[in-house]
């Protein structure tokens, strides 16, 4: 069943009723899709859109039967970035206002990353800005060849933003971040997956990724969910912390009935 998010709402600033975002449940139980659905902007991120999608993430936060979360977009483009006419067009306004609107943005797409369940973004075509950010929000990515990742925002004079900064360290360290983010690179989809920030380049990313979200769809959620904690914390926290979460984690699972007979009789 699809649900569209926020369908029922009044767009304050335009006063009509906007699809942006649409949240399905797939075949396989525990698979939710979400996707931006505004291919004639290329499914920028504007004031509908950043509502919707707090909305839907919102819901699938709320749902017990949720596993995991593919993300993608409607049409040629995953997303094109936030909606810059929306954002900065109008009168001239103090940077306190533009600060709490991008803010208003950011939280939109940063909710995803917050999610205790697995998210796979199947980035089908360009990610820009802010779609960039929301792919590196997911936990895995896959994409298509025609998909790219723009870190454009020196390009136009404009200082990264949404936690692009933080994403590209994070993944490829600071050096080869800094002439990213200086250079405003576009990466192709071949080069992306070469330096790491996708897994795989695949003709139907979406397809992919909901092939590998019903197999881990069929994890058990707890484990899936510590899993993922397990990473943030190594990749953070150092060895000494990741250590003292996994003898905790690990010590759960082995006092799960099933899981500690499997053990006794040798299977890994």
């Amino acid at each position: 069943m699809d649900v569209v998010a926020g369908a029922d709402a009044t767009d304050r600033d335009s006063e009509l009723t906007v699809q942006t975002v649409v949240l399905r449940t797939a075949d396989h139980p525990g698979v939710r899709v979400l996707t931006l659905d505004d291919p004639q902007r290329r499914n920028a991120i504007g004031t509908a859109m950043k509502r919707q999608l707090a909305e839907a993430v919102a819901t699938v936060a709320a749902d017990p039967e949720a596993r995991v979360l593919v993300v993608t977009g409607a049409g040629s483009a995953f997303c094109a970035g936030a909606h810059l006419d929306e954002i900065f067009g109008g009168p001239p306004r103090p940077v306190s206002r533009t600060r709490h609107d991008l803010a208003e943005i950011y939280r939109s797409f940063l909710a995803v990353r917050d999610l205790d369940l697995l998210t796979i973004a199947a980035v089908q075509g360009p990610a820009v800005g802010a779609g960039f950010n929301l792919a590196m929000c997911c936990d895995l990515r896959i994409a298509g060849p025609q998909a790219s990742f723009g870190v454009t925002f020196s390009r136009i004079g404009l200082h990264p933003g949404g936690g692009a900064t933080f994403f590209l360290v994070d993944a490829l360290g600071p050096q080869r971040a800094m002439q990213i983010l200086l250079d405003g690179a576009t990466l192709g989809a071949d080069r992306a997956r070469d330096l790491g920030l996708v897994l795989d380049v695949v003709a139907d990313p979406v397809a992919a990724a909901l092939a590998a979200a019903a197999r881990y769809a069929d994890l058990d959620p707890w484990l899936t969910r510590h899993i993922k904690q397990s990473v943030r914390i190594a990749g953070t926290d150092g060895l000494a912390a990741s250590l003292q979460y996994e003898a905790w984690a690990q010590a759960a699972t082995a006092s799960d009935p099933a899981v500690l007979a499997g053990l006794l009789r040798g299977r890994r």
